[in-house]
């Protein structure tokens, strides 16, 4: 069964590297928006933003956050993750840093965009429950190989770590 997802990720520096992510086919995701399209939300406003944020969150199982190099921070990403954890979704983090962007560049890695916050009235850091991977792999080839051979089995796991807390 293809699991349907909900990607997370900045457009603006890493939408080529979740492209090639999508394109592995593993897991279905929702539609990534071209510029313009996001631009079309965006100008809308944050009611608008949101709207289309649980929208598209709606038949989703797991929230995968696509971490690149300015992903950790956003407030969007973190209405996305805490949405979804809220919602019963499993939710998992994978650093796409090595991966090529459109001009054939890796990036440096970023944060966990998972730190700081927490669960059970504060007594657990949320960064200890959910996971956030950084795929095998000395270069993007590798990397990408790696995120092939394992998306499947982090989503799955962090479905079942949902369904414990």
């Amino acid at each position: 069964m293809t699991r349907k997802v909900f990607y997370s990720f900045r457009y603006k520096f890493d939408n080529w590297r979740v492209q090639t992510i999508k394109n592995i086919g593993r897991i279905e995701g929702q539609p990534v928006l071209t510029s313009n399209q996001w631009e079309d939300v965006a100008r809308q406003g944050d009611a608008a933003i949101q709207r289309w944020i649980d929208e598209q969150m709606v038949g989703k199982s797991c929230n995968v956050v696509l971490i690149g190099n300015q992903t950790a921070d956003r407030p969007w990403i973190e209405y996305e993750f805490k949405k979804a954890w809220a919602d019963r979704k499993g939710v998992v983090g994978i650093y796409i840093h090595q991966l090529l962007d459109q001009n054939r560049m890796p990036t440096t890695k970023g944060g966990n965009p998972f730190s700081g916050f927490t669960l059970d009235d504060g007594k657990v850091q949320f960064d200890q429950v959910v996971r956030a991977y950084d795929p095998a792999g000395y270069n993007s080839q590798s990397v990408f190989a790696s995120i092939t051979a394992n998306i499947e089995g982090w989503v799955e796991e962090a479905i079942d770590i949902r369904k414990q807390w």
